[in-house]
């Protein structure tokens, strides 16, 4: 089902994304007539975390994670109330940003990636690639879905997010590319980041993080097959909330240091420990009268708290598109044997790639803006996620 497209002479370089339309039903990505070109001054905004699969192994997920999510909440800050798209991949993330703030951004991603070296001891690339670099070679296209009333979620195609990644990760080119210090002292706003939920266990049997990358020759091609991957993907586990891995009833705040120290150490240094501390007890006062007001469903300010943990839940990125397929889904393990023998048939058939993580829980990286209103959850399998369902992939796509 395509959407009837507006006027783009109606459409201003800055306000392009604000003014696309909304799709509604997530197959609707598989149809070219909904997505647009992006404007040839604006850049995308690469980041993603060296050496994540390592950082995995040591026991660092829940950093690799909050690290991509820290890269997407300080360039939003920086736009303001401007829409512009964004995709959190697990150890990084994709964003498209207009001309006015690159440099502003470019400045913000240096503080990240002080930030992730000194507090985290990990390295964080990041670069900022213009469009105009992108489209000699590989187009760039975007689309817009409706998540919830709270979330408007990015669709990004056309090859261009996979090639600006190359950019950015080769030895060749990653310096043209990455941000440059105007000197001084960089500073990034990370307000609305917030990591304060316990992972999340799967209401069935496991998690499954998946990546699925289709590899056929012509774009109406790797359309019908998209297509059929989510029709399959939908007949195997259901559609609605069936394979949701966010319920609320499985959602339960955190109170323990090691859930909570991840997001302290973002906005507290650890130079000044005893801020920690404070810091640390202040988001567990705060969870603590979230508590109360969820378990009763009180109300502040006219908005139901009872409703906190649902609107939670819809705001949350489980299945997502840039160039591949990503999903996140809770279900049974005969479920995942199934739909992995039907994409080892068509990897076989030299169709698709695909990687997967099999765990027993999610977790959840929450950028809030407002309580009864703008947000995003990003989700991820624990224990690697996305990270090592794409490091599954390419080794498949290797072979």
């Amino acid at each position: 089902m395509s959407i009837q497209r507006p006027r783009r002479k109606n459409m201003s370089t800055e306000s392009f994304y604000a003014d696309i339309p909304v799709m509604q039903n997530f197959a609707d990505i598989t149809d070219s007539e909904n997505f647009y070109p992006v404007p040839n001054d604006w850049a995308i905004v690469i980041t993603d975390v060296v050496e994540s699969t390592k950082a995995i192994k040591l026991g660092k997920y829940k950093d690799v994670n909050l690290l991509g999510a820290c890269s997407i909440i300080v360039i939003l800050n920086i736009v303001g109330d401007l829409e512009i798209p964004f995709i959190f991949g697990g150890d990084g993330a994709s964003l498209l940003i207009p001309p006015r703030f690159i440099q502003e951004a470019a400045q913000a991603l240096l503080a990240v990636q002080k930030m992730a070296a000194d507090e985290f001891n990990l390295t964080l690339r990041t670069g900022i690639v213009p469009i105009a670099a992108i489209t000699s070679n590989y187009e760039i296209k975007v689309a817009k879905l409706r998540i919830s009333e709270n979330y408007d979620q990015g669709i990004l195609r056309g090859g261009g997010i996979s090639y600006a990644t190359n950019l950015v990760k080769d030895i060749a080119t990653t310096d043209l590319y990455s941000p440059k210090s105007e000197g001084g002292y960089a500073i990034a706003d990370f307000s609305g980041l917030e990591c304060r939920w316990q992972d999340i266990p799967t209401r069935h049997e496991e998690i499954l993080s998946l990546i699925v990358f289709v590899t056929a020759p012509s774009q109406t091609q790797i359309d019908s097959l998209y297509r059929e991957v989510i029709n399959e993907i939908d007949r195997i586990y259901g559609q609605g909330t069936e394979c949701h891995p966010v319920v609320s009833e499985n959602l339960q705040l955190a109170f323990r240091k090691k859930n909570l120290l991840s997001e302290t150490k973002v906005f507290i240094t650890s130079k000044d420990w005893w801020q920690q501390v404070l810091y640390l007890w202040k988001i567990r006062l705060i969870n603590l009268l979230g508590l109360i007001l969820i378990k009763f469903n009180l109300k502040t300010s006219g908005f139901n708290w009872g409703n906190y943990k649902q609107i939670v839940s819809e705001a949350t990125d489980f299945k997502k598109f840039d160039d591949v397929l990503r999903m996140v889904i809770s279900g049974k393990t005969r479920q995942r044997k199934k739909l992995i023998n039907y994409l080892e048939k068509k990897f076989q058939e030299g169709r698709l790639v695909y990687g997967f993580h099999v765990s027993d829980r999610a977790l959840m990286t929450c950028l809030v803006f407002e309580r009864d209103g703008r947000q995003v959850h990003f989700v991820d399998g624990a224990d690697g996620g996305y990270a090592l369902a794409a490091k599954a992939m390419k080794d498949r796509l290797k072979s």
